[in-house]
This record gives C-alpha cells, structure tokens and sequence, in this order.
C-alpha cells in the first residue's frame, strides 16, 4: 500500500514539474517587421522575457536575443477594427463587436552600434505580463500610443 502512495506521489511530482516548465514557453506572437534580416514578416513564435539577461524571440526558423541593456524603447499601440467584413457576410450583429489588435514595439542598440527595431502582435491575454516583465527588466518606462493603450496595458 505504501509502495502504491509513494509511487503514486512520485508521478504526480514528475508531471507536474513537467506541466510547469512546458507552461513557461513565452507569449505567442506574430513579428510584423522591423530592420532585422534574420526575421521574415509575418513569422510566428514565441516572446520571452524570462531569461534573466535577454528578451528572446525564438519561432521555428530562428531565435533572436536582445540583452536587456540594449533594449531603449518600449512602446504599445491597438488598432481597433470594426468587423464591417464579417458582418456584411455573417451577421449585422457583429458591427457592434470590436476586434483589437496589441502591437509592441522594440527599440534597440545593436553591437555595431546602429539603431534597430521590432514591432510584434501579441495575443491579448500576454500584453500585460510581457509589459510589466520588460519593464522591470531594462528599467524602461513602456510608452503608450494612446489612452485605450494605457488601459489595456495597465489594466
């Protein structure tokens, strides 16, 4: 019977380890442009800003690193759209929804010196932990596009 329990407990522990490091695996995104060569537009994937020392892209043809320090511009917009599309096909109701759009902007120094930048959709429910955590992590204050932008990022 103990053997039972104990084994019992060891495999909870060992999937529960494994659901909480499969859990960290980044805010998905979409990376919309920017001066980088390596990314193509449009290109899926995940940000990070867990690693104690980079903010990390990585999608399946790459991974990009950008060291906290160099980071020297954060800024978040929305672009609200009214669904006319869809409700012209599917329903009148849907005039009335509203689909928003979360873009964050990522300004750094590269080593060579030149400015570069990033711009990223974010999924909504990600906005806020990712800003917080680039906050916190290059001392940088999060510039908002807009005061519906502030709302959403602030909560």
């Amino acid at each position: 019977m103990r053997l039972r329990i104990r084994l019992y407990l060891v495999l909870m522990l060992t999937f529960a380890c494994g659901f909480a490091i499969a859990r960290d695996n980044g805010a998905p995104a979409e990376y919309l442009g920017g001066t980088l060569a390596a990314l193509e537009t449009g290109q899926d994937g995940r940000l990070s800003a867990t690693d104690p020392i980079s903010f990390v892209f990585n999608s399946k043809r790459s991974v990009v690193r950008v060291p906290y320090e160099r980071i020297n511009l954060l800024e978040y917009g929305q672009k609200v759209d009214r669904r006319l599309w869809e409700a012209i096909v599917i329903s009148p109701l849907l005039v009335l929804s509203k689909k928003r759009s979360h873009y964050l902007t990522i300004g750094y120094e590269a080593e060579d010196g030149k400015q570069q930048a990033m711009l990223f959709r974010v999924e909504k429910n990600a906005v806020r932990a990712m800003l917080v955590s680039l906050e916190a992590r290059t001392g940088r204050k999060v510039t908002f596009m807009d005061e519906e932008a502030r709302k959403a990022g602030k909560g």
